[in-house]
């Protein structure tokens, strides 16, 4: 598969919330660059990561826009995250079913039709404010 075929099918799987599709079309030592956090290796990490932000968010991610290299194993991805804030992320300000709508991007090297790193952008600055707005209103 194409960086572009692979980056589809991995959105695809995650808005239908099928974590079992998602996570194979990871390779096993997928890098992941965490949004102004670290970098985290591997599949069982990435899985980790997936559960936690299962239970804090529910998001579901529209307007997609998705691009790749001419050699096909490189891609991006702009899309907007409309999501429901759930449980309180350790850090961040208290959850009680706020909504946000936040435009944000991803880089991915692709390998064997496998994501084998992505990195993952949007504007926390923005989503926090849009969540404590939400708690005022």
């Amino acid at each position: 598969m194409r960086a572009a075929e692979t980056i589809h099918a991995y959105y695809e799987a995650f808005n239908k919330g099928d974590m079992n599709a998602f996570l194979a079309l990871l390779t096993d030592d997928v890098a992941h660059d965490i949004n102004q956090g670290e970098r985290q290796t591997g599949k069982a990490a990435f899985a980790t990561f997936m559960g936690h932000m299962n239970r804090c968010y529910r998001e579901v991610l529209t307007d997609m826009v998705i691009m790749e290299s001419p050699c096909g194993t490189r891609g991006a991805a702009e899309f907007t995250v409309n999501g429901t804030y759930l449980a309180t992320d350790e850090g961040l300000p208290d959850a009680n079913g706020q909504t946000y709508v936040l435009p944000a991007g991803a880089f991915f090297d692709i390998r064997d039709g496998k994501v084998a790193r992505i990195s993952n952008y949007y504007n926390l600055p923005d989503w926090i404010a849009q969540v404590e707005g939400d708690e005022e209103a």
